[in-house]
């Protein structure tokens, strides 16, 4: 008596891919250009003046430095100049540096959720291939019952 196969796993390539443990998480250093070096000179700087001017540090030194323009802006007497100073002067300048800090401490939570969220699915993934291993099992099982019945 033939039996042939209850199911056929055919997996999908993401999951050949895990599998064969050529598939990682993507990382920020894979996104910056590789080729010419004026194009990775220009990622490298980009990436450090982001990196200074995205600290609390510098927004502190930033407001600093608006503060010294302050008094003239007062002493002009001028609703119109202290208006420009707060929204030309402060704003933009302490505005930038706190708004990149926000934006790194986002990022990192995203990061930190992103590789929770790979571990899961390569547990998950692992969970499911012994399931497969365990249902290869029962059908080995149930092949061997059907091949002892008795014909009749």
């Amino acid at each position: 008596m033939t039996v042939h196969s209850i199911y056929d796993y055919v997996p999908h390539h993401r999951t050949k891919e895990k599998l064969d443990h050529t598939s990682r998480p993507v990382k920020v250093s894979e996104q910056l250009p590789c080729g010419s070096a004026p194009a990775r000179f220009n990622s490298w700087f980009a990436v450090k003046v982001t990196s200074g001017v995205g600290t609390m540090w510098c927004a502190y030194a930033f407001a600093a430095l608006a503060l010294v323009s302050l008094p003239q802006a007062i002493t002009s007497h001028s609703a119109v100049t202290l208006v420009s100073w707060v929204s030309q002067t402060f704003l933009q300048l302490v505005l930038l540096s706190v708004i990149i800090v926000g934006q790194n401490v986002l990022a990192t939570a995203a990061d930190k959720r992103a590789e929770a969220t790979y571990n899961d699915a390569d547990a998950l993934l692992h969970e499911v291939v012994k399931l497969q291993e365990h249902l290869g099992a029962q059908d080995d099982v149930l092949r061997r019952l059907l091949a002892e019945q008795p014909t009749s």
